[in-house]
């Protein structure tokens, strides 16, 4: 029906846009405009009424996080299609033409209530408290939820693909950044931002170093004291709920922080930087694996910034790299993992989808409707280079300059 609500919006959209529609729209009323495959569903008004008053991603995010809007097939395939569209900025007529629409359609009203999923902090950003409020909202979720998105190492980060699925590729991980630190039986190893132990319990086990691990994440030290328990590795292995900026005492011989520098913020990154150094004897290794992004979007994008990360803050590997340089480090080795995090999240998507019942019953729906869309945009970014990670090596050269590195690489 060429005046039902589907037809009215998708010819308005496509006068905005100035091409066809790539995926199509059915409306509250069961007409449907568009062409075949993925379909956009519009549950009723208030679907709209997320975008008029948040116009974006952030509106679209709040109509599919609260059910308002749904997507019928391929969600990635959807997203891929809506991405390639090239940006439009509304002039005043295409903004009172939509006024006009939205009157029609009956949409007009009040704001929405955002999701209670968003994520409300209050203080100065990246101050002690402040800090923890933003890592509890994403990583106090659910132990039992992470559990069950995760494989057994519970890994966090970008796995390392060479054979084998998501536990052999995170395995992988954990050996290289091992073998690339040097660890030997002996040693003392520092992680800062440990999640939930993945590390600490592969290099302790596997090359025999005592370890210690901090995390302002009290469900992260909860889970960590059980798995050292587990595999009989308290002797050898210490867990703190501390923040970087809290640590003292004797410096390390290895340190490693892996995905952990996204959420210092920059301008506390030269005091991070400042106390990876210091926790680190001389010629000791530094490994640090961190997510890079250009200048559009530091943060992750509206969705991220209200519902995954708040206060995250992604920068280009060159200022990473200039903050390290800065704090005294020298630079050995930059190895880029971007491909491999995309395999990495969408095997946990996939395992989100074959467990979507249990993920409901842990965390509740719309919880879980905030993670498939969060995997599902993240696998996309890293696929078309709008997100990146590195693992870095760095060292802490002595005072004559020495760094204690061979000459060749021995992790290769």
């Amino acid at each position: 029906m060429p005046n039902s609500a589907a037809h009215r919006l998708a010819d308005f959209a496509e006068r905005l846009l100035g091409t066809p529609l790539p995926v199509a729209l059915r409306t509250w009323d069961g007409h449907r405009a568009g062409p075949a495959g993925p379909t956009v569903v519009l549950n009723n008004r208030r679907a709209l009424r997320w975008l008029l008053y948040a116009p974006g991603e952030l509106g679209l995010a709040r109509a599919y996080v609260s059910g308002d809007l749904n997507v019928e097939g391929d969600l990635t395939e959807t997203f891929r299609q809506v991405r390639a569209l090239n940006p439009v900025r509304p002039t005043m007529r295409d903004r009172a033409e939509a006024v006009r629409l939205a009157l029609r359609l009956g949409v007009l009203g009040p704001p929405p209530k955002p999701p209670a999923e968003e994520a409300r902090l209050r203080g100065v950003r990246h101050t002690l408290a402040r800090d923890r409020s933003a890592i509890a909202h994403h990583y106090d979720l659910s132990n039992a939820f992470y559990q069950l998105l995760l494989d057994e190492s519970m890994a966090y980060s970008a796995g390392y693909w060479t054979t084998g699925d998501l536990a052999q590729a995170q395995h992988d991980k954990l050996e290289l950044i091992c073998r690339k630190l040097g660890l030997r039986p002996g040693m003392r190893l520092l992680d800062v931002g440990c999640g939930w132990g993945s590390l600490l319990v592969h290099a302790a086990k596997h090359h025999g170093v005592h370890a210690v691990g901090v995390t302002i994440s009290a469900e992260q030290v909860q889970h960590i004291r059980g798995r050292l328990a587990a595999h009989d590795l308290g002797d050898r292995v210490e867990v703190r709920r501390q923040d970087y900026r809290e640590l003292t005492g004797e410096p390390f011989d290895a340190v490693a922080s892996v995905e952990m520098g996204e959420h210092v913020g920059e301008e506390n990154y030269p005091t991070y930087a400042a106390t990876l150094f210091r926790m680190l004897k001389p010629t000791g290794r530094l490994l640090l694996q961190q997510m890079s992004r250009g200048a559009v979007a530091p943060g992750g994008g509206a969705f991220i910034e209200r519902y995954i990360a708040p206060d995250m803050t992604m920068r280009p590997v060159s200022r990473t790299l200039a903050h390290l340089e800065t704090a005294g480090f020298e630079i050995r080795d930059v190895h880029a993992l971007r491909e491999h995090y995309v395999p990495t999240v969408r095997a946990w998507a996939a395992t989100l989808e074959r467990h979507w019942s249990e993920a409901v019953a842990l965390i509740g729906e719309t919880s879980a409707r905030v993670w498939r869309l969060y995997l599902v945009g993240g696998a996309l970014a890293f696929e078309e280079n709008r997100m990146g990670v590195d693992q870095i090596l760095a060292v802490r050269p002595d005072a004559t300059g020495r760094s204690g590195l061979p000459l060749a690489r021995e992790w290769t």
